[in-house]
């Protein structure tokens, strides 16, 4: 199997696009930690799972805006995994209203979860990484980070930090052999369903399709790919799963 053995943690993972690589990153092989703030509904998923995949599945509740807890919940995952081999950071929130009626709340929401919340969960991988020589970090960016998309400017601007920072960790931790790239999804979820009435007329504009794509037909494959060997010469990048939604380079 592709990611045989594969030690990986990923958040956001009791639903969406979380919940689609998690299944699919078990089904190449690997053992797998899902973590998730929801912690009912994460567990529920991981008891959803097939006998043989939930034999190498655990789910660990973590709040990413908190670094005690993305600590705790970081070595508990490595203890249960015995040693990290990759983190596919996809948790992440948004929030919807014209730039003027953005409140501080609304701000600190959407900066500490997406921006910090990645800059705190990979800097646990990292220091489980590093003493290793190996990892392979994704973080999950937004094609509103690239281009404009109306009332979600404080979203978009998360998103741009968080490619960004992932940049600087792929030149930084390159030598230490650990990969870290930007997963730039357009991509149905629970979260997309609920802007469609804002935003239908962009997702409609998709080249491929007319549509967003599908999480487990569309996104797990490519997460699988960048999981493993592979993808062991690319880092650095901004990979776009959105059907030509924005076309980067």
């Amino acid at each position: 199997m592709r990611l045989q053995d594969k030690r990986i943690v990923v958040t956001g993972g009791a639903q969406g696009m979380g919940e689609s690589t998690v299944r699919a990153y078990l089904e190449a092989g690997a053992v797998v930690v899902s973590m998730d703030l929801k912690q009912d509904q994460g567990q529920a998923m991981v008891d959803s799972l097939p006998e043989e995949l939930a034999a190498r599945a655990k789910f660990i509740a973590v709040d990413v805006t908190r670094r005690a807890s993305v600590t705790a919940a970081m070595s508990a995952a490595v203890e249960f995994l015995g040693g990290l081999d990759v983190l596919a950071h996809v948790a992440g929130v948004q929030r919807s209203k014209p730039t003027l009626e953005f409140t501080d709340e609304d701000i600190d929401f959407l900066v500490r979860t997406n921006l910090v919340g990645t800059m705190i969960t990979n800097q646990a991988a990292l220091a489980h990484m590093e003493p290793a020589g190996q990892g392979v970090i994704l973080n999950f960016g937004s094609d509103s980070g690239l281009v404009p998309m109306k009332n979600i400017s404080v979203y978009s601007a998360t998103k741009g930090g968080i490619m960004a920072w992932t940049r600087s960790l792929a030149g930084e931790f390159g030598p230490s052999g650990i990969r870290v790239n930007t997963v730039v999804p357009a991509i149905k979820t629970p979260m997309t369903t609920q802007g469609r009435g804002e935003r239908g007329a962009v997702y409609s504009s998709v080249p491929l399709g007319g549509d967003l794509g599908e999480p487990d037909a569309d996104l797990a494959p490519v997460m699988v790919f960048l999981a493993s060997d592979d993808s062991r010469f690319i880092t650095g990048q901004m990979i776009s799963v959105n059907g030509g939604l924005c076309m980067v380079r």
